[in-house]
């Protein structure tokens, strides 16, 4: 039976890691344009990942481009696959980051990193890999405002989506629905208009969407298609 899943106005967000980089405030500008609701900025150090991405002088850059037409400003959510995850992270708070996530094996004092996020003003979000257990979860929810589960191996993007990531949303989705608490379920990786609503049955409630945005000609087309698959 799918799982009931309430359907969030802002629940696409667009990783601009999949944009074209030698353009990135005017792809900011064209996917918020296009109907995109936030923006997923991907952290990584070729460190607890094998690539290297944007740092906190790019996101500061981009801040002033996150902006819709009437002015006001789009979210920027920052995921973080680095380690150690605490001094990062209070750097892009401090920036504008309107949440922080990091993956759960990345801190050695999970509940105290989130802390420090909230201290700070921001949202939390917690990371699972595909084959990360989701023990620790339950112990933390309290301090949580989104659950990222990855579709894909972190790292890269463009991957195809791991169908073990469905029965893991599903496990997740009752989690949250049994706590009472208003928190988001995020799949980040391999999210595909062919997909999402499977992905959505399973409890996913926001999805983060790169290459099957940018790697189009027509982002709102995509978008709209997106949408319109979350509807049948």
């Amino acid at each position: 039976m799918p799982a009931t899943v309430p359907q969030l106005p802002d629940c696409f967000s667009a990783s601009i890691l999949s944009c074209n980089l030698a353009c990135l405030g005017e792809e900011i500008h064209a996917v918020i344009d296009a109907g995109a609701d936030r923006i997923h900025f991907d952290v990584m150090d070729n460190h607890y990942v094998p690539n290297l991405s944007f740092g906190p002088a790019v996101f500061e850059a981009l801040k002033p481009y996150a902006l819709k037409v009437s002015g006001s400003p789009v979210a920027i959510e920052v995921h973080l696959m680095v380690q150690p995850v605490d001094t990062i992270a209070e750097t892009f708070v401090r920036s504008g980051a309107s949440l922080v996530s990091f993956h759960i094996d990345a801190s050695p004092h999970v509940a105290n990193s989130l802390k420090l996020i909230r201290a700070l003003g921001a949202q939390t979000g917690l990371v699972f890999s595909p084959d990360e257990p989701l023990g620790q979860l339950s112990a933390v929810l309290d301090l949580v405002d989104l659950v990222l589960i990855m579709g894909v191996t972190p790292g890269f993007g463009a991957q195809e989506f791991i169908e073990s990531t469905l029965p893991k949303l599903a496990q997740v989705r009752r989690l949250l629905d049994s706590s009472g608490r208003s928190i988001r379920l995020a799949v980040d990786g391999g999210v595909k208009i062919e997909n999402i609503r499977r992905i959505a049955d399973a409890g996913a409630d926001t999805f983060v969407i790169g290459s099957a945005i940018f790697e189009t000609s027509d982002y709102k087309a995509s978008i709209d298609a997106f949408r319109h698959a979350l509807e049948k």
